[in-house]
């Protein structure tokens, strides 16, 4: 912060003292925001926006934005789609800074709608929050994966009519990669699958396939951005075979679009003319 320890402390606790909250909750080793803490920052982050946003609008600041803009995405897509975007942005903005944080894809709309992210890569989930909007980047297809390696679950799959019911499978908690295992199990007319795992993220799903725990179905992408050792321990069974696209894109609060970092970044997407 760039101030001795004690003037931090001072301007804390007048801030405390004003707001009449204590912000942040303190013991020996940790330091944490308090509820009242969390919406301070919100309140400081958004004032911070604005004001960027008037400077640049009087002409203040000059033709180079500057600040910081939040993003979140995945592991596979920090690799495979986030780079092209931000070679461009940097380009033309290189005064800003870049704030990434990765995660499961599952999360990355909520992610924006709580303001916790910018911009985010997300898939297009069946019903978008009516305050979000999606630009899309690309349509993915889905593959069903089981181990490659010799396992009982390899011997399972390669029967000439495996029994889907009994084969152990490895399932996103959530996202709209959940929402197709189950209209594949529907297809299936599996009732009551045999469930190994519920996982938060798609390159776990991956590791947990490759290690021999039972099949996934996932973006096929995540395996050909996954380490040569783990992609060389799965076999690929079937390949999405959905009328409807799986839906690669970033999204971002509509009433958001006119801040000038998130709207200098949007404007660089493909999908979003």
């Amino acid at each position: 912060m760039h101030v001795s320890p004690s003037t931090l402390s001072r301007q804390i606790q007048r801030l405390e003292d004003d707001l009449g909250q204590p912000l942040f909750l303190r013991d020996n080793r940790t330091v944490t925001l308090t509820e009242a803490g969390e919406q301070l920052k919100q309140f400081a982050q958004h004032t911070l926006l604005q004001y960027q946003q008037m400077r640049h609008t009087i002409g203040q600041e000059g033709p180079s934005l500057t600040g910081e803009l939040h993003l979140f995405c995945s592991v596979t897509a920090a690799y495979s789609h986030l780079p092209p975007i931000l070679d461009r942005f940097r380009a033309e903005h290189p005064n800003v800074e870049i704030k990434l944080t990765t995660g499961d894809a599952a999360d990355a709309v909520e992610k924006v709608d709580s303001d916790e992210a910018d911009l985010a890569i997300a898939g297009k989930p069946e019903m978008l929050p009516p305050g979000v909007a999606f630009s899309i980047l690309d349509n993915l297809s889905v593959a069903l994966i089981a181990p490659a390696l010799p396992c009982p679950v390899r011997a399972q799959v390669n029967l000439p009519d495996p029994d889907w019911a009994k084969i152990p499978f490895i399932l996103p908690d959530q996202g709209p990669v959940r929402r197709r295992i189950e209209l594949w199990f529907r297809r299936h007319k599996i009732s009551n699958p045999f469930i190994y795992a519920t996982v938060a993220g798609h390159e776990a799903m991956v590791s947990m396939v490759a290690l021999g725990c039972g099949v996934a179905l996932i973006p096929e992408i995540v395996l050909e951005n996954s380490p040569e050792p783990v992609r060389n321990r799965v076999q690929i069974l079937e390949r999405n075979d959905e009328t409807t696209p799986f839906e690669l894109g970033v999204c971002v609060q509509k009433k958001r679009l006119n801040e000038p970092l998130v709207h200098a970044f949007w404007k660089l997407l493909p999908g979003s003319h």
